[in-house]
């Protein structure tokens, strides 16, 4: 099984909805590490490590809308080589 990081940046109504939330629970359930965290344009990062499919269904899930509260418009994506190695899957401030 092949480890892959792959970061996504999520565009659309994704704060102020529990997208972070959500996204943290579906990425634990993939057994996947990483983050999500807001950015200051109105946008969710995410950073997704681990198997490539269970990234790859991450990924689906983030473009089929994530949580039904959010409303996503365009998720860009691209492999990462972060500068560290991840545990868990957490939510940064």
């Amino acid at each position: 099984m092949a480890q892959v990081c792959t970061i996504a940046w999520i565009h659309g109504m994704v704060q102020g909805v529990g997208f972070r939330y959500s996204t943290q629970h579906e990425a634990q359930r993939l057994g996947l590490t990483g983050y999500a965290r807001n950015l200051d344009d109105g946008s969710v990062e995410v950073l997704a490590c681990g198997d490539a499919e269970a990234v790859n269904k991450l990924i689906a899930w983030l473009k089929a809308g994530g949580p039904r509260s959010a409303r996503v418009d365009r998720v860009l994506t691209e492999p990462h080589q972060p500068g560290k190695e991840w545990t868990r899957f957490d939510i940064r401030y």
